[in-house]
């Protein structure tokens, strides 16, 4: 036993002095950086790496996309919505009105469908409202709806598909 304690204990000196340099160069280390976080406690760690994750820049991306002057729109709605047209080099602005019979999604994302009656068929077309294609959006009038698809209108004809007209909003 006693070979043993002797064998631990007999160290080269030359390893010795470079294990304490190598302490004392992490303990300086470690104490720089102390010296740096507490200086600047404010930073958060993204600001000094300068990269921000995947997450926060499609956050960021979608913020700048987002249209700002859309009004308030819910099913039941009769909106006229301006879509752009691109016919060769050409562009001009087509409106088509008709009721929303349903929203989905939201953010950059959000959709809604508009119902028309054209040449006594049921045209439905599917808006996204941020996209670039949707020149304006414009409600013409409320709806008094209770339900939150109006897919019921689908099965109605004529007069049966009106909407109740609401005041109050």
């Amino acid at each position: 036993m006693a070979t043993e304690s002797t064998d631990n204990q007999a160290v080269n000196p030359a390893e010795q002095g470079s294990e304490e340099a190598s302490v004392t160069e992490t303990k300086t280390a470690e104490a720089s950086t102390a010296t740096a976080v507490q200086a600047k406690p404010s930073t958060s760690v993204k600001a000094t790496t300068g990269k921000l994750s995947a997450h926060d820049l499609i956050r960021a991306f979608e913020a700048e996309q987002l249209k700002d002057e859309l009004p308030e729109i819910y099913v039941g709605d009769t909106v006229k919505v301006g879509v752009r047209i691109r016919e060769g080099n050409k562009e001009r602005v087509q409106p088509y009105e008709g009721v929303v019979i349903a929203k989905r999604h939201g953010g950059l994302n959000e959709t809604i469908t508009v119902r028309r009656i054209f040449q006594g068929i049921g045209v439905e077309r599917v808006f996204m409202l941020h996209s670039p294609q949707v020149a304006s959006v414009k409600v013409e009038r409320r709806g008094k709806v209770r339900r939150a698809k109006l897919f019921y209108l689908r099965d109605r004809v004529g007069k049966a598909t009106r909407v109740k007209q609401r005041f109050d909003r």
